[in-house]
């Protein structure tokens, strides 16, 4: 998706990564074996998870004041299928457009 992401064109760019749960240290190998997704670590100082109300799996958007704009659950909405898929993206370049 980050791919598609960057050949639209939005009022500020959409840039997607990963903040792993406080505590969850130990996979971080494992997920970015492999991968180009920027990932980050929540620290129990900054908890981000909590202050943002995470559950695992979710897509927390921001807006371009760092502001939640929304939320999409990777497991409720499985991005294999193409609607979703085109739910997340298009959520992603609404809140990109305001």
């Amino acid at each position: 998706m980050q791919v598609q992401l960057n050949n639209t064109t939005t009022n500020v760019p959409i840039q997607i990564l990963g903040i792993n749960a406080a505590g969850q240290e130990s996979g971080n190998n494992d997920i970015t074996s492999g991968r180009t997704l920027p990932w980050l670590q929540d620290t129990k100082s900054q908890d981000v998870w909590d202050h943002w109300r995470a559950v695992w799996r979710d897509v927390i958007v921001l807006d371009s004041d760092n502001k939640v704009a929304g939320i999409y659950n990777l497991t409720d909405h499985d991005l294999v299928t193409a609607a979703n898929f085109d739910s997340l993206k298009t959520l992603l370049v609404k809140t990109a457009n305001r």
